[in-house]
């Protein structure tokens, strides 16, 4: 009988970790376990607005498939998924094509625009370390140009953030640190900046624990940003943002606007004819979309609801490592014939924004709030944790963040 072809799409946090825990419970004569990714490298998505801020080196953030992968037990495909055809058991790459037993589903997300008009001709989105470096390099220039020019833009000048949840608020943050360092390189007057950021919803990190909400805009405020909440953006042209508060029209003259403020599920996994909402497949408890045994679904891709609240679970990190983990056990079950399938509840430990490299905000362990430096630990403890468990002590001092103290 021959070892079944076991096909990972996708090498974000979900499609990298269930490929990690296959190679330790699968040996080479169980299965052919292959791992396709348009790029060489896996990338920490949760440090990307560290990257587009320009308070982290992209170098950092990224880190090569082969140093975590054991390439004498996954096969490492570097190629571009154009199609999925689950009907056939075939996923169709620019490169080629791999047929599958089983096939796991990692494809991240893309932004979701909602129709506003302009927003995706002339805003920038943090998805990838390529967007996050042009961010970057985009603001360095703006700042370059500002005092080249006789006659000043503002617009050079004014930064806009569209959405103050989680990533929008982790934005906001890093530029705060930035900005003056970017003022005294490029000798522009930290007056002249602005850092601006707009949100539909009545208040910033909609669903957080007000009082930590208030600490955050206070922290960000006493640095530096504005906020406009309750402002639905309109329209986004190459020179200003439009924005709709209190049945009153604004505009704020501005060349850099980042869009934050939405995402939906790889548009791939929707074409594959899947059930979809916004790019994201209802799954089973097992994390598998009705209909398919064969196909599992981990990370922003997956739509699993929470019974307790009936809302879905959030696309987090968190939730996708999880996910991959228990995706991997119940792979090798099947492709071992030992046993029924167990059921995934994630197992969610709390949540840490943080506000720049020096403060933030969380709730862990039932509840237990955290502000300022002892919520920065957190983020560094949970971020080198996973670094840890997907690369080993090597891979944590390698990459990890390991200062606690500034």
């Amino acid at each position: 009988m021959k070892n079944p072809n076991i096909v990972i799409l996708g090498a974000g946090y979900g499609g990298i970790m269930t490929a990690v825990k296959l190679q330790k419970s699968l040996g080479a004569n169980d299965a052919n376990v292959t791992l396709v990714n348009k790029h060489s490298y896996h990338y920490q998505t949760t440090w990307l607005h560290e990257n587009a801020a320009g308070t982290l080196h992209h170098d950092r953030t990224r880190i090569q498939i082969k140093d975590v992968v054991n390439t004498s037990k996954i096969n490492f495909v570097q190629d571009s998924v154009t199609a999925i055809k689950p009907d056939q058991k075939k996923v169709l790459l620019e490169n080629g094509e791999l047929s599958y037993d089983y096939l796991v589903i990692g494809l991240g997300f893309e932004a979701a625009t909602f129709g506003i008009p302009g927003l995706k001709e002339h805003a920038f989105t943090i998805g990838s370390i390529n967007s996050a470096r042009l961010i970057r390099q985009h603001i360095e220039y703006n700042f370059a140009k500002y005092n080249n020019e006789a006659d000043k833009k503002q617009e050079r000048l004014n930064i806009v953030v569209g959405g103050a949840g989680f990533t929008g608020i982790e934005f906001v943050g890093e530029l705060a640190n930035r900005v003056p360092e970017l003022c005294k390189e490029y000798d522009v007057p930290r007056e002249n900046v602005r850092i601006i950021n707009v949100e539909a919803a009545p208040t910033a990190l909609p669903g957080f624990d007000p009082e930590l909400v208030e600490y955050a805009m206070n922290s960000l405020e006493g640095r530096g940003v504005e906020f406009k909440i309750g402002a639905m953006i309109k329209e986004v042209t190459a020179d200003k943002l439009v924005f709709e508060k209190d049945e009153q029209r604004e505009e704020i003259p501005t060349n850099t606007v980042v869009w934050a403020a939405g995402v939906r599920g790889n548009s791939i996994v929707e074409e594959a004819g899947f059930e979809s909402n916004r790019g994201r497949t209802p799954v089973s408890d097992e994390l598998r979309p009705k209909g398919y045994d064969d196909v599992f679904i981990v990370g922003d891709c997956a739509l699993l609801f929470n019974e307790e609240t009936e809302r879905p679970y959030p696309p987090t990190a968190q939730i996708a490592i999880q996910q991959a983990e228990h995706t991997a056990e119940n792979l090798t079950k099947l492709v071992k014939g030992n046993g029924h399938l167990e059921p995934f509840k994630p197992d969610l430990k709390g949540t840490v924004a943080s506000l720049g490299h020096n403060d933030a905000i969380g709730v862990v362990f039932d509840d237990k709030k955290l502000f300022g430096w002892s919520a920065t630990a957190m983020k560094k403890v949970i971020d080198n944790r996973y670094l840890l468990k997907l690369g080993g002590p090597g891979l944590l001092m390698k990459k990890g963040k390991l200062n606690f103290f500034f």
